[in-house]
């Protein structure tokens, strides 16, 4: 066992000890990857892997165009084959080491570990940097005559023809194996910075000395008072550490600009939508039906729930405030883990069983702990392995609607790992439709068993509400990163500029019913994908759309759909999105599409004004 899985329960710093906190929250077992930090079989593959890959290197460099050339006598498949156990390998190393840091990125220990992995498992993969590089300078003909003469190369088809999407883009050996070795002491650097200065900050809330999440989950306090000392405490310590956050946004900003201009990206979120398989038109074709829609649903929505406050315009720290009939129990976690695999198993059977697998084998961290990673994910590790998800659960029902979500994450990351170390990963756009999709079988499992009207009404405005944050904020969150990329290209940007540049997509997204009080400005410091994954929160959007239409398609479907649904999952990274919806009749290019999935928000929005009526 590692040192995180044994230690206790804690709550978080300066919090009363919650009823789920006393249940004993779950904490991941990661004895399935490695037994222990200073475990023999660790040590062991971390000296393997960089030997392995440096004979990687001096057997195939410089052989793929003639190992092609021979078609099914070459050897290029089984050098593919060879590459993705080596990928395999590190992703399990890299996992172990990342997972360890996320359950506490306060000690040096772990912190020390992940740093030293990172280094060496650079080291390893330069020697394998020339292998996709290579393989992309090989003639189209020659790959293709190797990919039907040899079943080996065959089964990798997918893989090969996704990976020369990128030939374009690609530089040369010499200056790609730079970028690479550099990463770690750049944005890789600025990156764990980042997650140090955020997980170390602490927010004064009268007198408690609160870590991010707690202070978060107090803007959902049904007390105003409460919410607005929690929003003051968030803006000072944002305040206090402007400096740094703008230092790291400005030096990351400039980092993607050098390297999209030596690339040759002409735009600058093509990268990402290189990266998500995606076109930039089908990604335009979103952003603006979404902004088109802000009135319809945001600005709306928010002039609702203003009066059912009582207030003419609702202050920003009010924009999540629960509504009077909004339950105020705490929710268990028995109950949450019941009310997600009873709604995955209502649906199909298989699906709760699968993730009935994280509850059953220790696959969840749960609990809030100082230093543990702020927010929630579900890490795919590896093929030879199994998912992991991460939350910090504090029993509202939006972190049962977060626990729906990431295991929707994590069954598609267990169906998705037959297809091997480098075609199960998914493009960010398709891999939020798992988890958007079991949200909403969640959400409508509880719907339907509600007969209260007060109750229903808070139900539709917490799912309205976390739609919006789904589809609206992240829309207007790729619109500042687009903003702040840009005029990044003109100069650094001030602390104050970039707070501006946040008001004023925040004004426009948000609508007239809510004031940005003073210390909002700061707000944008602590969103982690503006530093991780510039452009990834579009991602969201697009699932949340992608799945709207596609819930749709099952309430009407007589059957099947559950069949399409797992080849779709099954998939991974094999097929693009026009392939993966064509079964069941949805395309995303199609500028109708994005309309029908804004459509099921409006309806909902429709029906809670309706209950006021």
């Amino acid at each position: 066992m590692s040192s995180l899985d044994n230690r206790a329960n804690a709550p978080a710093t300066g919090s009363k000890e919650s009823a789920s906190v006393r249940e004993r929250l779950p904490e991941w077992n990661l004895a399935d990857l490695y037994p222990a930090m200073d475990a023999p079989e660790f040590k062991r593959d971390l000296t393997q892997v960089a030997a392995d890959a440096d004979a990687f290197e001096k057997r195939w460099k410089g052989k793929l165009a003639v190992e092609a050339g021979k078609g099914a006598g070459g050897g290029l498949g089984a050098a593919v084959r060879e590459y993705e156990a080596l990928e395999d390998l590190m992703g399990r190393i890299g996992s172990y080491a990342g997972l360890l840091y996320a359950g506490d990125t306060s000690d040096p220990a772990r912190a020390k570990l992940y740093g030293d992995v990172q280094e060496k498992l650079t080291d390893a993969s330069a020697h394998m940097l020339f292998f996709t590089l290579e393989l992309n300078l090989v003639d189209d003909a020659l790959i293709e005559a190797a990919l039907d003469a040899d079943p080996v190369l065959g089964h990798y088809r997918p893989w090969v023809l996704d990976l020369r999407k990128d030939k374009p883009f690609q530089l040369e050996d010499r200056i790609e194996q730079l970028f690479h070795e550099k990463s770690i002491t750049g944005r890789g650097a600025w990156n764990r910075l980042f997650d140090e200065t955020m997980t170390a900050l602490r927010f004064d809330v009268d007198g408690e000395k609160l870590a991010l999440e707690p202070t978060l989950n107090r803007l959902q306090d049904p007390d105003g008072k409460v919410r607005q000392k929690a929003s003051e405490a968030l803006a000072a310590t944002f305040r206090e550490n402007l400096r740094t956050f703008t230092l790291i946004t400005n030096t990351l900003a400039k980092d993607k600009e050098i390297s999209d201009r030596w690339r040759g990206f002409e735009d600058i979120a093509d990268s990402r939508h290189l990266a998500n398989r995606v076109e930039r038109e089908v990604v335009d074709a979103l952003a603006a039906a979404v902004r088109e829609a802000y009135p319809r649903l945001s600005h709306r929505y928010y002039a609702m729930k203003a009066k059912w406050l009582g207030m003419d315009q609702m202050n920003h720290w009010d924009r999540n405030a629960p509504l009077p009939e909004t339950p105020q129990a705490e929710i268990g976690w028995a109950e949450a883990k019941n009310t997600v695999l009873s709604a995955y198993g209502h649906f199909d059977p298989r699906m709760a069983e699968i993730a009935g697998q994280f509850f059953d084998k220790n696959w969840i961290d749960a609990p809030v702990r100082p230093g543990k990673s702020p927010g929630a994910f579900a890490h795919p590790t590896v093929p030879s392995a199994h998912p992991y998800v991460l939350l910090n659960y504090m029993g509202k029902p939006r972190d049962v609607m977060t626990l729906a979500h990431e295991l929707g994450h994590g069954v598609h990351q267990v169906l998705a790992a037959r297809q091997g170390a480098l075609m199960a990963s998914t493009p960010l756009t398709l891999a939020e439709t798992a988890s958007v999709f079991g949200e909403m079988l969640t959400f409508r499992s509880l719907l339907d068993r509600t007969r209260d009207r007060r109750e229903r009404k808070a139900m539709l405005a917490q799912k309205v509400e976390d739609m919006i944050n789904t589809v609206v904020r992240q829309i207007a969150f790729y619109e500042f990163e687009r903003k702040l990329h840009t005029e990044r290209r003109n100069g650094e940007l001030t602390s104050d500029h970039i707070g501006e540049l946040w008001l004023q997509v925040q004004t426009e997204s948000l609508g007239p019913a809510i004031r940005l009080r003073e210390g909002y400005e700061t707000f944008w410091a602590y969103i982690p994908h503006f530093i991780h994954s510039p452009f990834y929160v579009y991602a969201y959007a697009f699932g949340d759309c992608l799945v709207n239409s596609l819930y749709a398609v099952y309430q009407n479907a007589e059957s099947g759909f559950q069949e399409k649904y797992f080849e779709m999952l099954k998939a991974g990274g094999t097929k693009h999105h026009s392939e993966l919806l064509a079964p069941f009749g949805l395309d995303a290019s199609d500028p109708a599409f994005w309309g029908k999935g804004l459509s099921v928000i409006e309806a909902l929005i429709d029906e809670l004004e309706a209950m006021d009526a």
